[in-house]
């Protein structure tokens, strides 16, 4: 069975448009459409897809609420942004909120594909057009806090953070270090509470600054 996909949208004219895409596709099915957050997080819980495809304006929950309340009751869910807004505001929170991808509305059909195959191989994917709002972010002044904690971290533990960073999976970095996803995953929750890192957007911001990763 191919990827199931969630695709939350009010604007309901697509919706039919949005359906013939993916029927084309073997490796890909629409699961069910949505209009509101309200129904994409009530079909999210009863169908379990693997991708979320989310509108980030919607009417009555929005996007960033619904993609938080979905991440909070099933977080191996991976959830996509997709938005006609490109301002820094509205992208950041929608990370923030949890979502693995970002995609502009304008963007060609086979970007959409590009970034539900990346997210389901544990990767980020964002739009060309709003990747300089994410530098942006990541280039800000370090926070003292976690520039102070960074020294506890162990050669592999910076190790690991590094390939995090750079969007590798746990499968994917276990294999390159020839250890088990299951250690990975211990690292890298040891990383998260050594440096008081919440998600995988401060992860990166961290990797950043302290030159692991030239992103």
């Amino acid at each position: 069975m191919g990827t199931g996909i969630l695709y939350v949208d009010d604007h309901e004219v697509f919706h039919e448009c949005v359906r013939h895409m993916f029927s084309l596709r073997v490796d890909m099915s629409i699961l069910a459409i949505a209009s509101n957050g309200q129904s994409a997080v009530r079909l999210a819980g009863e169908l379990r897809p693997d991708v979320v495809v989310m509108d980030v304006r919607l009417p009555g929950l929005n996007g960033i609420e619904a993609t938080r309340k979905i991440l909070e009751n099933y977080p191996k869910i991976k959830v996509i942004g997709l938005s006609g807004y490109t301002d820094r505001q509205t992208v950041l929170a929608m990370i923030k909120a949890g979502a693995s991808g970002y995609v502009v509305k304008e963007a060609a059909f086979g970007e959409l594909i590009q970034a539900i195959e990346a997210v389901v191989a544990g990767k980020m994917y964002l739009s060309p057009g709003i990747t300089s709002v994410m530098i942006e972010e990541l280039i800000a002044p370090a926070q003292s806090e976690g520039s102070a904690a960074g020294s506890i971290l162990s050669p592999r533990e910076r190790e690991v953070l590094r390939l995090v960073a750079e969007g590798l999976s746990s499968k994917e970095i276990a294999d390159r270090l020839c250890v088990s996803p299951k250690t990975i995953e211990t690292h890298r929750a040891r990383i998260m509470k050594k440096l008081g890192l919440r998600n995988f957007v401060d992860l990166v911001k961290y990797a950043v600054r302290e030159g692991l990763t030239s992103l």
